[in-house]
């Protein structure tokens, strides 16, 4: 089964047009005004009208409250609502019970049992993203460049159900990540940049080709 890959933190045509030559699964839009990938719904909505049947929007929120989603829905329509803030699992229930929307929890990554804690979410969220856990520097909880110890996977196996592996990806380490981990879908933003928030289309397609030719030794699906 080929690696599913989700690129994250687009906000313009190149960008978009990059991804979906490359097979991209999912396309993933910030709305989180102190990342510098920010977008404003209008724009995702014009980015992702008319993809392929095969391709799932992802809108990525932290700690939302019910009008910026509502807002947000008003505009763009989306596939999955991802949780990269202090969600807790009644809280993702919520949000898909309000919105209709599949959701992805991510879950900080620091030490074996924060994947552990992926199990809390076993009946509110469809899918789990594993990232890197934020330095206490670091402005925003996600898409800083910084990868995990991937090895923490053998001494706790993340959930069967599906599930990302993101956290300081690029076209240079996704195939070691793959092979260690065994995921069968990555995230990636800052590692396909050329500068914080600018998508570079030539590091998308490498990403992508990168990941298609990984070895996968473990078999867990995330699907769009």
């Amino acid at each position: 089964m080929p690696v599913a890959v989700k690129t994250c933190g687009l906000s313009d045509r190149p960008a978009v047009d990059a991804a979906l030559a490359g097979g991209a699964r999912f396309l993933g839009f910030v709305f989180f005004p102190p990342s510098p990938r920010d977008v404003a719904p209008s724009r995702a909505a014009a980015l992702s009208a008319g993809l392929p049947d095969d391709t799932a929007t992802v809108g990525v929120v932290v700690d939302p409250d019910d009008e910026l989603l509502d807002g947000i829905l008003s505009e763009v329509r989306l596939d999955y609502i991802q949780l990269h803030g202090n969600e807790s699992p009644a809280r993702a229930e919520a949000i898909r019970a309000r919105t209709g929307c599949r959701i992805i929890k991510a879950i900080s990554v620091s030490q074996a049992s924060d994947i552990e804690r992926a199990e809390d979410y076993g009946g509110s969220a469809d899918l789990t993203l594993f990232d890197a856990k934020a330095a206490i520097d670091d402005t925003r909880p996600g898409g800083n460049a910084r990868t995990f110890d991937w090895h923490l996977f053998e001494s706790a196996p993340p959930p069967s159900t599906g599930w990302f592996l993101s956290g300081g990806l690029d076209v240079d380490n996704v195939g070691e990540a793959i092979r260690i981990t065994g995921a069968q879908a990555v995230d990636v933003s800052s590692g396909i940049e050329s500068a914080p928030g600018r998508k570079d289309p030539d590091k998308i397609g490498a990403f992508l080709a990168a990941a298609a030719a990984a070895d996968t030794p473990v078999a867990r699906e995330a699907t769009a």
